[in-house]
């Protein structure tokens, strides 16, 4: 009977630890944490009252997911930043645009570009020449605001 009873018992070892597995699903479900230092000029600076750089932390790892958390905590900008129609992100210029363009010229999808002289850059680079709202954030990166005053002579 000792026998038995010892066959049917096992160790912690021998047991799998039913609670990591579930705290493993949770933590595969949840996405990344982020911490990008970010800067503002311009208008952005001033709707900001001034605040020039900060740390900002979210969920997720990409200028999508930064952007989407940093609209919910401060929802002016995204007016600021974000043109809602082709029109709002496209200055008329004042030099005639040629027929063909030299180089690639691509440009983020409808909702995702920023009104015209508004940029939003990551690591001194324009979001566009990477890979738009889907371009990947890594711990440390820092993510510039640039919306410039503008004056006319």
């Amino acid at each position: 009977m000792a026998n038995a009873s010892s066959d049917m018992s096992t160790t912690a070892e021998e047991r799998p630890d039913e609670r990591a597995t579930e705290d493993d699903a949770a933590t595969a479900e949840e996405p990344p944490e982020t911490t990008v230092t970010v800067r503002c000029t311009g208008h952005v600076r001033t709707e900001l009252d001034g605040t020039y750089e900060f740390e900002y932390t979210f969920a997720g790892d990409t200028l999508r997911d930064f952007l989407d958390a940093l609209f919910e905590d401060y929802p002016e900008l995204q007016d600021l930043l974000i043109a809602e129609t082709e029109a709002d992100a496209t200055h008329s210029g004042w030099a005639p645009t040629p027929e063909e363009l030299p180089g690639t010229w691509t440009k983020n999808p409808v909702g995702e570009q920023t009104i015209a002289y508004a940029r939003i850059l990551v690591n001194g680079r324009f979001n566009e020449n990477e890979r738009g709202f889907d371009t990947e954030l890594e711990e440390g990166d820092r993510v510039a605001l640039v919306y410039p005053f503008m004056f006319c002579c």
